[in-house]
């Protein structure tokens, strides 16, 4: 079954490219189908593009998905055209009062200033309450997984020596034999891209969390709450082939002191890209639309 999609979203037509299987919200009106409801909180400045790395991971399913962008209202976008924010995503004001299947936050280039100092920190607070009643499980993904383990579990994230820029290799823990990593390699690979970290004796501290995978480079990569509710991720599984290609150039133009992501570039020349983590990402928003939201998410809410 299709991911659905209004026409008009860049989305839309990147992924008809890729011949995948999407949507349009017109036809998918006439199906007599209870569809998954999901909805993506988009912190990050390139909106179009993280949306529409998300929309293509959870299309790889037989499940009908339909998706909610928000937005933060306490911070206006400067990389975001206003046009596209008011058609295509909505406030959390205008879904406060609704129920979802399932929820994605999103990591945003914010991890060095303090929780508290960030513009829209009370309102994304409402939000991580929100989630807990009204959303069957939340993937929370980098920095929001930072902000969302200080949350609830009061876990200080800590400023690294030099940025973690990447592909690196995760472990899964293999006493825990978890749905969510169903199909997964016992070692998988994940791109980062961050100047924080949380300790991972912190979270292992913390009763309610189950580490499900970490890395000697990385630290944490993968948790969860207990009533798998709470999905923690520190890395960026959506990112494609040259999401760290670009940030990279970016740097670089800008003067910035960064090194070539680890494990990424195939030679010297940092222009061509060894693509590592596009499969255990397939599996792993397979699986949690599975086996964390369509099979234990109500059927009428």
């Amino acid at each position: 079954m299709p991911i659905v999609l209004p026409k008009d979203i860049p989305a839309y037509s990147a992924l008809l490219q890729e011949n995948i299987f999407v949507m349009n919200d017109e036809r998918a009106f006439t199906q007599d189908i209870r569809p998954l409801e999901i909805a993506i909180l988009n912190l990050m400045p390139t909106k179009v593009e993280t949306e529409t790395q998300f929309m293509r991971l959870l299309s790889n399913s037989p499940l009908q998905v339909n998706i909610t962008l928000v937005y933060t209202e306490s911070y206006k976008s400067k990389n975001t055209a206003a046009a596209h924010l008011e058609r295509f995503y909505k406030k959390f004001e205008d879904i406060k009062d609704k129920h979802f299947d399932g929820m994605i936050i999103t990591g945003a280039p914010v991890e060095t200033m303090p929780f508290e100092e960030v513009a829209y920190w009370q309102e994304l607070t409402h939000i991580f309450d929100f989630a807990d009643r009204n959303v069957t499980s939340t993937i929370y993904i980098c920095w929001g997984a930072q902000a969302a383990l200080y949350y609830h579990y009061g876990i200080q994230k800590h400023l690294l020596p030099t940025k973690l820029f990447g592909v690196f290799p995760h472990k899964k823990c293999l006493e825990q034999h978890d749905p969510l990593l169903k199909g997964i390699d016992d070692v998988f690979y994940i791109p980062h891209s961050r100047h924080t970290t949380v300790w991972m004796e912190d979270v292992r501290r913390v009763k309610d969390l189950v580490v499900l995978s970490e890395s000697e480079y990385t630290g944490l990569s993968i948790a969860k709450s207990k009533d798998n509710k709470k999905i923690f991720l520190t890395g960026h599984m959506e990112y494609d082939r040259d999401t760290l290609k670009k940030e990279y150039e970016r740097d670089v133009s800008r003067g910035l002191p960064v090194h070539p992501p680890y494990n990424y570039f195939t030679d010297d020349t940092c222009t061509s890209v060894r693509l590592t983590w596009s499969s255990a990402a397939n599996l792993f928003y397979t699986n949690w639309l599975n086996y964390y939201v369509y099979q234990v998410t109500p059927f009428q809410f």
